[in-house]
């Protein structure tokens, strides 16, 4: 461990599994504290122990991210407990790959709430700290599916537009203050994400996919960039994908 977010402190929202477990630790192993948000608290309680052996500090929160309260009770948590808030990841989210007219309005609201409600939540309730301090790096965990449209992905891909639009405008509006905001786009990665919507335990283990700590590795690296120096954007894709 070489402490280089030694004294920072993130806020991790899907935390209990996938990208945002990963993050976790990956973080934890750079001496970061965090708050820790899902739904799962059993999944959020063996995180915590995880984060710590790995040299991190944690505590969790569980609560629905499309939820203005969870935010605004991760970001009380942060300042509490660690004093401060230096990094944010807005990795939670949610995918049902269906055509456009088996889509119902409700999935449709299920992924907007999910994947970009719940990102303008966490953002705005954690920018006035890092305002205050001047300083701070919120990242989106957007998708590949937020740079090409695919077909039978159509309201997926629609919210991962959106994540980087925010990210792209949020770049311009904060850093005058110092924040740095950046987007990853990785394609599939080997997580829990999709099951059962278009996805399943099969395919997703036969595949050639990311692992969830290639992706850890490239939000750790958006995170320990100098103060001189931002990720705006990372797209990320497997060694295996298709030359044609």
């Amino acid at each position: 461990m070489s402490g280089k977010l030694a004294g920072k402190v993130a806020i991790i929202t899907g935390a209990s599994a996938g990208i945002g477990r990963a993050s976790a630790l990956a973080l934890a192993q750079e001496g970061a504290s965090m708050i820790l948000t899902g739904r799962r608290q059993e999944r959020l309680d063996e995180l915590v122990a995880a984060v710590q052996k790995a040299g991190g500090k944690a505590a969790s929160i569980a609560g629905d991210a499309t939820m203005e309260e969870t935010a605004q009770k991760c970001v009380e948590a942060a300042i509490k407990i660690f004093g401060t808030l230096d990094i944010l990841i807005n990795n939670v989210g949610v995918g049902n790959y269906k055509n456009l007219v088996d889509t119902s309005a409700a999935e449709y609201d299920e992924m907007m709430d999910s994947n970009v409600r719940s990102t303008f939540l966490f953002s705005r309730h954690t920018v006035p700290m890092m305002i205050k301090q001047g300083s701070g790096t919120i990242l989106m965990i957007s998708s590949m599916a937020g740079k090409y449209g695919f077909a039978g992905e159509a309201v997926y891909c629609a919210t991962k537009f959106a994540q980087v639009g925010f990210a792209q405008a949020l770049d311009k509006e904060l850093r005058p203050h110092g924040i740095k905001v950046g987007v990853i786009c990785p394609g599939g990665v080997k997580t829990e994400f999709a099951l059962g919507k278009g996805r399943t335990e099969q395919s997703v283990s036969e595949s050639g996919m990311l692992e969830p700590e290639d992706v850890a590795s490239a939000v750790l690296l958006a995170c320990t960039q100098s103060s001189n120096s931002r990720i705006i954007e990372v797209q990320m894709r497997t060694m295996d994908e298709s030359l044609t």
